[in-house]
């Protein structure tokens, strides 16, 4: 094994102890969000932790064990870390994570999929708050369409359709073969989605006349 693979092990939770100046700061809400991930998934991300157990990632899921009363956790044992390396991995493992975006119309399409399925949304970490701005059409529609005056209709309409899975898996596959078929004119609109349904209808009509 590599020696800086690390190794899996479960131990007690009360044989951890945590890093004594994490900046990384964690709410009662967002423990309580932990809790519902684990509840709902199982313990899928081990704690990291050197070798005098001392925990180098992961406070917010020790916070949560401990709220649960768990007596036994997984984590992963790294010993090859200097005491500067561990200093700067603290910060390093909650920072780069920050760094991370959003493909903001794959995840409507996921978190619709699950509302569709009756997936209980509230265990991955969205508010409500937030999943009412994502779940109705979040599209780059819904980010392009311009201001309008009090009074105007809106000359962008979006549409919703409820499908069974093999039937969105065909029409996923048809807006992306679509898409590769030449580029778009984004003059009238700049959603890839939307113009790759509309160039799907113009072939079927071209294809019925």
């Amino acid at each position: 094994m590599n020696e800086k693979q690390g190794k899996l092990v479960n131990l007690p939770v009360d044989s951890l102890t945590p890093y004594a100046n994490n900046s990384r700061t964690h709410s009662a809400a967002q423990i309580d969000q932990i809790i519902a991930s684990i509840e709902e998934f199982g313990f899928t991300a081990p704690l990291l932790i050197d070798e005098t157990h001392m925990i180098l990632a992961g406070m917010g899921r020790y916070a949560a064990a401990k709220k649960m009363g768990r007596e036994i956790v997984p984590c992963i044992l790294l010993e090859h870390l200097t005491p500067e390396q561990k200093r700067a991995y603290v910060i390093a493992d909650n920072r780069i994570a920050e760094n991370a975006g959003w493909n903001r119309e794959l995840l409507a399409l996921e978190l619709t999929e699950l509302d569709l399925a009756d997936f209980d949304l509230g265990v991955i970490g969205f508010s409500d708050k937030e999943l009412e701005k994502l779940l109705p059409g979040l599209s780059a529609l819904a980010e392009t369409m311009p201001d309008l005056p009090t009074g105007d209709k809106s000359a962008y309409q979006q549409m919703t359709f409820t499908l069974h899975n093999t039937q969105a898996e065909m029409v996923k596959a048809a807006i992306a073969a679509a898409k590769k078929l030449k580029p778009f004119d984004e003059t009238l609109n700049k959603n890839s989605n939307g113009n790759a349904i509309t160039r799907i209808c113009e072939m079927f009509l071209d294809g019925r006349s």
